[in-house]
């Protein structure tokens, strides 16, 4: 991995399958308006659901003391429902195919596996489990830490959780600490899309290129996502590398330097609609490993 000369975000990796990509690392301040945002659509959520299960609830008595049972049933559905939206939110989300949540999404950012590797959930799970260390204890033990409640020992675990929280501002690739256990980093996603010719209407290499089942069938969800950043890039040399692995593995004579990105928009084409028929029909592959 080397960083691009001029912009400290910028990031080059190899993937597994050999292939160089270039990646934008998310700035901090994206991400900490995403986690904003997040929090606030969090506290929407949590005040829909409580809205709701006051309405059901209060339905089912016209007891309204802290002792009845409708009020003790619904104190114990708010705690595991506060429970359940304040880790599930962004394990959720991130588990997702698109590695991100609604603000990530509003934003253009994602979580992505660092030095190529694939986004899996032990990664999401890893770097989410330190979110409480990075966000609720530094927020309860700043709070409080004047109170002097704590004494001593209460300033100290507020700078040690401070710590936590402000990693990203230590390091050259934003990182939470969460990133660094997971091995993950948050990249922008990119707003160009791909050319119509790889999205709808017909191919505009002349019909030259056709595909068959077994050619097809190498390659998965995780090989298109890669083949499709290759196409946004547009890099020539890359195109012609990937252009050549792929004909190596499938059979082919790879085709010349001025052809490649001809034959990958055809490969994208063939590959996407033969994952899409098999989503249809219930089945789905991964990768290139997946059976």
């Amino acid at each position: 991995m080397s960083r691009s000369a001029g912009d400290d975000r910028r990031r080059e990796i190899v993937t597994p399958e050999g292939l160089a990509l270039s990646l934008t690392l998310a700035s901090r301040g994206t991400r900490a308006g995403a986690l904003a945002l997040d929090l606030m659509l969090m506290l929407l959520a949590a005040g829909a659901t409580l809205a709701v299960l006051g309405e059901v609830f209060g339905g089912l008595s016209d007891a309204r003391t802290a002792d009845s049972g409708p009020a003790q049933l619904l104190f114990v559905v708010l705690v595991i429902s506060a429970f359940v939206l304040r880790n599930g939110w962004f394990l959720l989300w991130e588990l997702g195919p698109r590695g991100a949540t609604p603000a990530k999404r509003l934003l253009g950012i994602r979580v992505v596996g660092r030095e190529g590797a694939r986004l899996t959930p032990e990664m999401v799970i890893a770097r989410n489990l330190l979110r409480d260390i990075e966000l609720a204890l530094p927020i309860v033990f700043v709070a409080m830490a004047p109170t002097g409640a704590a004494g001593t020992a209460g300033w100290l675990a507020a700078a040690w959780f401070l710590l936590f929280a402000a990693f990203p501002l230590f390091n050259r690739d934003r990182m939470r600490a969460g990133d660094v256990i997971a091995g993950t980093w948050v990249v922008e996603t990119g707003r160009q899309k791909l050319a119509a010719a790889l999205t709808v209407g017909e191919a505009g290499d002349g019909g030259r290129y056709a595909f068959g089942e077994a050619e097809l069938a190498i390659y998965g969800e995780h090989e298109l996502k890669t083949l499709e950043r290759v196409l946004r890039d547009g890099r020539a040399e890359v195109m012609d590398e990937v252009a050549a692995a792929i004909c190596a593995k499938i059979g082919w004579t790879p085709p010349g330097r001025d052809a490649a990105r001809a034959f990958l928009e055809a490969y994208y084409r063939a590959l996407r609609a033969r994952l899409e028929s098999g989503l249809r029909f219930g089945r789905r592959k991964a990768d290139k490993h997946a059976a």
